[in-house]
């Protein structure tokens, strides 16, 4: 990991919320795109998703599902269940974050691909009792069509269809429709 990188994961324990909300968009762009630098901040980022602080739960969330194109090793298969449950976060703003975010993983290959597509269809169908239903079953469409969007997969695209259909109020159905109205 170069230095500069490592200064963006300290400065985001920095007293200066300018100095951490920068440092976390410079780590959310370099991981854009495969590092080599994954498995230096893994653990940590790992141990942080159990984290008091929902700020630490919420980036760490998201730079996890971004650094999973990084894992040869697969490790976000055994880390998943830590991760998919951040989006179940008792503060909802951390729990949509990460929820946002984990598509992501799907791009590590197929199978974290199928593990999350799979995860994405049980909660639609299943989240029905949760506070901001709404809200989670449009996270959990958009998440499906960026997904959709980098890997072309039909499969994608016809699950998210066939979920969109389950929604009962045409008010919401209609809004989740919106996300593929181009695919």
């Amino acid at each position: 990991m170069d230095k500069t990188v490592q200064t963006h994961f300290d400065n985001l324990d920095s007293k200066d919320k300018n100095e951490q909300y920068e440092a976390f968009n410079h780590i959310i762009k370099a991981i854009e795109h495969e590092v080599d630098w994954a498995y230096v901040v893994w653990d940590e980022l790992v141990a942080g998703l159990s984290s008091a602080d929902n700020h630490r739960r919420s980036r760490y969330a998201q730079f996890l599902s971004g650094l999973a194109k990084s894992d040869p090793d697969k490790r976000i298969i055994n880390n998943f269940p830590a991760l998919w449950q951040v989006t179940k976060d008792e503060k909802f703003v951390t729990a949509r974050h990460a929820l946002q975010s984990i598509w992501k993983v799907g791009l590590a290959g197929p199978e974290q691909k199928e593990m999350v597509i799979n995860h994405l269809n049980d909660r639609f169908k299943n989240c029905k009792d949760e506070k901001n239903y709404t809200l989670i079953r449009f996270d959990i469409i958009q998440d499906l069509r960026n997904l959709y969007n980098e890997v072309k997969d039909e499969k994608i695209k016809r699950l998210a269809l066939e979920l969109i259909k389950i929604e009962g109020d045409p008010k919401y159905q209609k809004k989740y429709a919106k996300v593929w109205k181009d695919a």
